[in-house]
């Protein structure tokens, strides 16, 4: 792909950034201007992903010429890795900015909240197809500010302003980290060009890596951690229901992974660092457990989804750490649709729950568990066999293959319950729907090892530390797997009321971060009285997410 063409991909982000300018300055409700002008600049800029995508397909990966001096400056990266993740962006902002059309309509300040839904969506295209690092520390912090004036609209909502200011305490840290990221890297590579560091990365041997490159790796790792809304910093994700439904999809959908964005682009430099990847698959590990485990004690439907992005972030993270970046791009990727629609879809969420079919509490007996466990790992075994030597998979693919595994007995355990004897069809069907799974599982994997290419390095050899910690993951997985299936029967037990009780309140650790942020002081975090004119109140019938 030519340098020069890798340019036109600045032509998005200054769109939408262009739109914010006019947004700004047309606060009239339903603004016909910048209603028509975002709708151009988002599907212009979906279209030119599009067109980025099918160039580097052809091309090749290429990076374009720097806008500045001495390593300073705007430098556009288009490869296999960010095409990928600007389609994605760019499809999810169509997406919430027409359904913002409908949703703040007639509100006085429509015009500026689509406007900080373009400075937005500008930021995060910056971000993924930043050449150098400048760009790249330059759009994180803005992703960041430009997402904060839309966790305060509501300004006179204390639950948003909490929110937001934990949001921003914890943001802050992970630009610190970033930013000392970057210039640690640049110092210790000699280069601000992404694609020049990353090969050097990739070539350099263990005894050429200076020891500032573990600390920027370290730090990588606590940036993208922190941006995840990983465990204890996971609170402020939790509480940002008092914004409008558009800014949580947003959030949820694409802002969110920008910490696992982050892991994956500089895969090669955490690769040098295996203390950094065993802080991800640590974190991100108890961060997955922790989240689920809240997430099925949650009455609110949106809440219930919120804690479900803290546990799906903790397990991309969680592959990140042992090295399936490969899988984790797949899982981000997932991950942003099925957000997306879940929280544009969630004032349906209800109806669906009611029409669909609710399987039975009785947990099964034992024995029709062991028979779950069996066909689950025959039909994992029997397909990886199929699809390959299972000697020849790497070690941590197999145990992310084994909590599918557990997953399938769960599934299958339940198409065993409440009759006396299971139809051979309802279990035939729930089989054959695991096997699609398992297929898909593999054949993805293999799919977009072979799509991203050279953009993302190849899982490394487990070594016995990353053999203990996916051990204990497996375990612990095993134990909650166990606990899924029997725990319908023990709802009235004393000890398991009191723990469903403390789940359900995270085991309080956003407390203690309320108390540090002093949200008990009640004057501090109280909003200043409305306007006779209320410019921030949500037409009548619609509901904040």
């Amino acid at each position: 792909m030519s340098p020069d063409l890798a340019l036109w991909g600045f032509l998005a982000p200054l769109a939408l950034i262009a739109v914010a300018v006019v947004a700004g300055r047309d606060p009239a409700p339903r603004p016909r201007r910048v209603l028509a002008a975002s709708r151009v600049a988002t599907v212009g800029a979906l279209g030119l992903a599009i067109a980025a995508a099918l160039f580097v397909a052809v091309q090749g990966p290429a990076t374009s010429p720097l806008i500045g001096a001495n390593g300073l400056g705007l430098s556009m990266r288009l490869d296999a890795l960010s095409v990928t993740l600007f389609l994605l962006v760019a499809f999810v902002g169509v997406l919430v900015v027409q359904f913002s059309r409908n949703y703040m309509d007639g509100d006085p300040r429509q015009g500026p909240f689509i406007g900080g839904l373009c400075l937005t969506l500008a930021s995060v295209m910056l971000m993924v197809t930043a050449g150098n690092l400048v760009l790249f520390a330059a759009a994180w912090i803005a992703t960041s500010l430009a997402f904060h004036r839309l966790l305060v609209f509501y300004p006179e909502r204390r639950k948003a302003l909490l929110a937001a200011r934990k949001k921003w305490i914890v943001a802050r840290l992970g630009d610190v980290c970033v930013v000392g990221a970057a210039v640690l890297l640049a110092g210790a590579f000699g280069t601000t060009d992404i694609a020049t560091l990353l090969e050097r990365a990739s070539a350099a041997s263990d005894a050429a890596i200076p020891a500032t490159v573990g600390v920027a790796a370290v730090l990588i790792a606590l940036a993208a951690l922190l941006k995840s809304a990983q465990f204890p910093t996971h609170g402020w994700l939790t509480e940002v229901m008092e914004t409008p439904t558009p800014v949580s999809a947003l959030l949820h959908a694409g802002l969110i992974n920008a910490g696992g964005f982050l892991a994956i682009r500089f895969a090669d430099v955490l690769l040098l660092a295996p203390g950094a990847l065993y802080v991800l698959a640590i974190v991100g590990g108890v961060t997955a457990l922790f989240g689920a485990a809240v997430m099925l004690t949650q009455p609110s439907v949106k809440v219930s989804i919120a804690w479900s992005t803290v546990a799906q972030m903790g397990f991309m993270l969680l592959q990140c750490g042992l090295g399936l970046f490969t899988l984790a791009v797949l899982h981000l990727v997932a991950h942003s649709l099925y957000k997306a629609h879940a929280f544009l879809s969630s004032g349906s969420v209800v109806e669906i729950k009611r029409a669909a079919w609710i399987p039975d509490a009785t947990p099964p007996r034992a024995g029709r568990v062991l028979v779950s466990v069996g066909l689950a790992l025959a039909l994992y075994a029997g397909l990886a066999w199929v699809s390959g030597s299972i000697a020849d998979k790497p070690l941590q693919l197999l145990a992310m293959g084994a909590i599918l595994v557990m997953a399938l007995t769960v599934l299958f355990a339940q198409a065993m319950v409440g009759v006396r004897r299971p139809s051979p069809y309802v279990v035939g069907r729930t089989v054959a729907m695991g096997g699609v799974v398992t297929v898909a599982y593999f054949a993805l994997h293999a799919g977009a090892g072979a799509l991203l290419g050279g953009a993302v390095p190849p899982p490394p050899p487990a070594d016995s530390v990353a053999i203990v910690v996916m051990g204990l993951l497996i375990a612990v997985f095993t134990a909650i797997t166990v606990l899924q299936i029997v725990e319908p029967s023990r709802t009235t037990r004393p000890a398991w009321q009191a723990a469903r009780v403390h789940l359900a309140n995270g085991l309080y650790a956003n407390a203690l971060f309320d108390r540090l942020i002093g949200a008990m002081d009640r004057a501090r975090f109280t909003p200043a009285p409305a306007a006779p004119v209320s410019l921030s109140t949500e037409p009548e019938g619609r509901t904040s997410s």
